[in-house]
């Protein structure tokens, strides 16, 4: 079911992925109306001089289904 990726720069703790990836799962779990146990939540810490090529490329389309 849901996988969902969070990119964000280095820096954060522990207890704060923790306390965001709670948050997001229960949004998820709420609004596409699933089970808990499916939903899954990873980190992805991306140096902020990577940034403009490894997560935001203003030169490639969106994929169809990107909100």
């Amino acid at each position: 079911m849901p996988h969902i990726i969070v990119k964000m720069y280095p820096g954060r703790s522990e207890q704060q992925k923790k306390r965001l990836a709670n948050e997001i799962v229960k949004n998820v779990v709420e609004i596409a109306d699933c089970e808990e146990k499916v939903v899954s939540v990873a980190f992805e810490e991306i140096d902020p001089n990577d940034w403009p090529e490894k997560v935001y490329r203003p030169d490639h389309c969106c994929p169809v289904n990107f909100y």
